[in-house]
């Protein structure tokens, strides 16, 4: 839950259900966590993985911090990052990664990590991720590929040919 409302809080958006605590709702459709940050996080390929349980103990420790500095009742029912309202938990976030803190390094790469689910889908293959709805792609207009599975671009991004195709490029764009 902690990692989720991390990541909500870093890319926000609707919550899944009437109860959910992690995902506090400061934003419609899906945010970070229905992105998948939580698996990109985990994913052995981010580095990250080993260090999420320390992470997570190390939050909740600023969060009971912060709560304290800031006369909030913390929760019995979730872990303390969870507990904070979303705007309390903006602002622990840009304690924690304001340039002076000791520990920014640590809370920039998982602020990194859950943008990167949301803007890429990083974790899955990106037809794959059309397939499930992926909210970032969809929210940021990326291309949908044909209905072949492959990407074809009927005009160009400059808006004109930059360079002709190499003679032997093959009819799948393939160079041979």
């Amino acid at each position: 839950m902690t990692l989720e409302a991390f990541a909500d809080t870093i890319v926000p958006g609707e919550k899944r259900h009437a109860g959910d605590r992690a995902v506090a709702g400061a934003d419609s459709g899906g945010g970070a966590v229905a992105a998948g940050a939580l698996d990109l996080l985990r994913d052995p390929a981010t580095g990250l993985a080993p260090t999420l349980d320390s992470l997570v103990i190390t939050l909740n420790e600023h969060a009971g911090r912060y709560a304290t500095e800031h006369g909030l009742e913390p929760p019995d029912d979730v872990p303390p990052f969870v507990g904070l309202s979303f705007p309390d938990r903006t602002a622990l976030v840009a304690e924690l990664t304001a340039p002076e803190h000791p520990e920014k390094a640590m809370w920039v790469g998982l602020a990194l990590f859950s943008n990167m689910a949301f803007d890429t889908g990083a974790h899955l293959a990106t037809a794959e991720a059309f397939q499930q709805g992926h909210p970032g792609l969809l929210a940021i207009g990326y291309a949908r590929p044909g209905p072949d599975g492959l990407w074809r671009f009927p005009s160009f991004s400059y808006g004109r040919r930059l360079a002709d195709p190499h003679p032997r490029t093959t009819a799948t764009g393939s160079p041979a």
